[in-house]
């Protein structure tokens, strides 16, 4: 299109198409007449075409005119749509996020933040992605998810890192066991114990490890775990005591489990956005990363 062609042209050759009537055409788009015929002008000037058969009784497309005419109206009609769309977007109405977050957050907190913000933002979907902290930092650099939602384990300078609250180490072992009824335990008293822990890619891993090394603790713990959940299923079975961020047990396994605070140095683990830095966030990325700052879970969690 002539970088001299406007918005102003198109519609008015639309609605005189429509009107076959100068007046008529230029009091729908509520422009003086005189207004109205030098648009028509510059629009065939820049096409270099007559448009338009004009006499004082009548105004009909030319040849080129009807080819044009039903290309310019298909034209306005989906630039409406796309301005309707993106007004809808802006107005967090609608649009799509997705999210990559630990196991631990995605089994906890994340479903009930959904399920609360779907119900409030009816044409905003959710993708959730449960990955480990290493694969989070990756897939949001790569523009794979809008943003993570996890630990992050070193400094990236590509990576924008956010706290939202501090997850505490706790010890969990079934009731009715010895540590029942402590109200924290030091690590180096479990460092005595049969330990389930989680694998070498997880950043609880990389947190109790630390942990146990500041207290001379180096040997190999007794299982480990991929999955939080087969962590608690060693316990359940008598193998040993696990170390789990807070947020691992719900309300059922509460029940169950016996969850106390370990003592001890650098045993928090740092929640948060994860996003790449210098990239915007849409309006529905931004809404969902609201609702989770919201939530009464995070509220729960924040610590020292």
């Amino acid at each position: 299109m002539p970088m001299n062609v406007d918005l102003r042209h198109l519609e008015a050759f639309t609605a005189v198409a429509r009107h076959a009537s100068f007046t008529r055409a230029a009091q729908s788009l509520n422009v003086s007449q005189p207004t109205f015929t030098v648009q028509i002008r510059q629009l065939e000037d820049a096409l270099g075409v007559r448009l338009l058969d004009r006499t004082t009784r009548s105004v009909q497309l030319t040849q080129a005119g009807r080819e044009l005419a039903p290309h310019v109206e298909r034209l306005l009609r989906e630039l409406a749509t796309l301005l309707t769309n993106t007004a809808a977007l802006s107005g967090k109405t609608s649009g799509h996020v997705s999210v990559a977050a630990l196991p631990s957050l995605c089994g906890s907190m994340l479903p009930s933040v959904i399920a609360a913000f779907g119900a409030k933002h009816i044409g905003i979907s959710v993708q959730l992605l449960d990955v480990t902290g290493a694969k989070i930092s990756a897939m949001v650099k790569s523009g794979e998810v809008d943003f993570g939602f996890g630990s992050v384990q070193k400094n990236d300078p590509d990576i924008e890192f956010t706290l939202l609250f501090r997850d505490r180490m706790h010890a969990m072992f079934l009731r009715g066991g010895a540590l029942e009824g402590r109200k924290s335990i030091a690590l180096k008293d479990l460092a005595t114990l049969p330990l389930i822990l989680m694998s070498r890619d997880s950043t609880v891993r990389t947190v109790v490890d630390s942990g146990l090394a500041s207290v001379g603790h180096f040997a190999a713990p007794a299982y480990e775990a991929i999955y939080m959940s087969t962590a608690l299923a060693m316990v359940r079975a008598g193998l040993g005591v696990t170390i789990l961020p807070s947020s691992a047990l719900d309300a059922e396994s509460r029940s169950e489990f016996i969850s106390i605070p370990v003592s001890g140095p650098s045993l928090d683990r740092d929640i948060g956005f994860i996003q790449k830095r210098g990239r915007s966030l849409t309006p529905a990325a931004e809404a969902f990363m609201q609702a989770i700052r919201n939530s009464r879970f995070r509220k729960k969690h924040v610590t020292g």
